[in-house]
């Protein structure tokens, strides 16, 4: 299970960067006055689409499958999602709809995707703390979720997910009802992602940026342990170094300050994701 107090976020600049010249800083994630709800919306909603896009360019687009949520901050009830059916490459800030724990659209003009609204509404339920979640049906993720197997500690990136992910195993079909979301919300636990088994890999993180990242990095370490696979037995990594190795690079802060070279490179040459 993951460690109960992980690294403050001081601590893990300090581990990555070492002692810093006065004058010098390292991004950190944006705060909002309480007042501010709009700005923090529009926030959200652009990290989104920044996400989208993202999951555009890595090739995680599958017909209309998959999707990224984030809460809105004035009603934690609701989440912003991807209209059903439109292209992650071209998902602008504006097109995100607005949806309920209920399935209820309330903002937008086009549906949200059956699938999408099950896990996510039951996975935010189970998770309060998670403010989004990541899911689609990745290449190498849902090979891997194939063979029902969790990630091992073969590689430094790895150890991010070392005892902080589950595996559902109990695929039925298309998700549709809300009892399967819930099983996959439990099976999800209290860990930064969850395997489905025959199906693909699901993220969830405190900002957009970490659930996406730890998204990224799961699916290229399946892809790694894959390769692996076929042409060997991996050595792995104690377990000790595994939990000492994820204390370092496994936690909140750590994975949305990962995103943040991808973030420069999509808002770079995507500019009108903020559209």
């Amino acid at each position: 299970m993951p460690e109960a107090t992980p690294p403050t976020m001081s601590q893990v600049i300090a581990a990555a960067a070492g002692p810093m010249p006065e004058g010098v800083t390292l991004p950190t994630p944006p705060s909002f006055d309480s007042a501010d709800v709009e700005g923090e919306r529009r926030y959200r909603m652009e990290q989104l689409a920044a996400g989208f896009r993202l999951f555009g360019k890595f090739g995680f687009s599958e017909g209309v499958a998959g999707h990224i949520t984030v809460r809105d901050p004035e009603n934690p009830g609701s989440f912003w999602v991807n209209p059903f059916g439109m292209s992650f490459s071209r998902i602008k800030a504006s097109d995100l709809i607005l949806v309920d724990h209920e399935g209820n659209l309330l903002y937008g003009n086009r549906p949200v995707n059956r699938a999408a609204f099950v896990i996510h509404s039951e996975v935010h339920k189970a998770r309060p703390d998670a403010l989004a979640a990541a899911h689609s049906h990745s290449l190498h993720g849902k090979a891997f979720s194939s063979l029902g197997i969790p990630l091992d500690p073969i590689t430094q990136d790895a150890c991010a997910f070392f005892e902080d992910h589950g595996i559902y195993s109990d695929y039925r079909g298309v998700v549709s009802d809300a009892e399967e979301g819930k099983r996959i919300g439990a099976a999800l636990a209290s860990y930064k992602a969850v395997i489905l088994q025959n199906h693909g890999l699901l993220t969830v993180g405190q900002s957009v940026a970490e659930a996406v990242w730890w998204f990224i990095t799961m699916e290229r370490s399946c892809q790694a342990q894959l390769l692996a696979m076929a042409v060997g037995t991996p050595k792995l990594i104690d377990r000790d170094t595994a939990l000492h190795t994820r204390s370092q690079i496994g936690g909140h802060f750590a994975g949305w300050f990962q995103a943040q070279p991808l973030w420069e490179q999509i808002t770079a040459s995507d500019p009108d994701l903020f559209g």
